[in-house]
């Protein structure tokens, strides 16, 4: 793994999650969480150490993708999967405890336990209600995004 020698990583480090791969390769590697929202919440993160989005390569990024194509299939003939919450934290202040870029891919049926409602706007930062936007607003933030790209 490619990183800063003077930091430790879990992911890089704990010889424990090489016993729990599902997949590895030299680009990609998938384990299961040892913090489960429920059974079969798998991690994808690439092999070597990264903690954005903006520093994987192309060919890490195909993997990714790949990966979890393939592993919402094993997770839906293996745990009955209905459907997936697909989520990473990146940065500190969104909450990314490892500094090993990292997905989570959580498989979601009907009666499960964990979090069963996921709406962002309650689930990550805005407890409670909040009105729609009105489309002033909306297109306003549309211009400023696009005049930033």
């Amino acid at each position: 793994m490619i990183r800063d020698v003077k930091t430790t990583c879990p992911f890089c480090d704990d010889k424990n999650i090489s016993l729990r791969f599902v997949y590895k390769n030299d680009l990609v590697m998938a384990f299961p969480t040892n913090i489960p929202i429920v059974p079969g919440h798998i991690l994808v993160c690439p092999v070597r150490h990264i903690s954005k989005i903006e520093n994987f390569s192309k060919e890490e990024i195909l993997a990714v993708t790949d990966l979890i194509i393939k592993l919402k299939e094993s997770l839906k003939k293996g745990f009955g999967a209905e459907g997936f919450n697909i989520a990473w934290n990146e940065g500190v202040s969104a909450g990314q405890v490892v500094d090993h870029l990292h997905i989570h891919i959580v498989p979601r049926k009907a009666g499960d336990t964990g979090i069963y409602e996921y709406d962002p706007r309650k689930f990550l930062y805005r407890p409670g209600t909040r009105e729609i936007s009105p489309e002033e607003e909306l297109r306003a933030v549309a211009e400023v995004v696009k005049l930033n790209l």
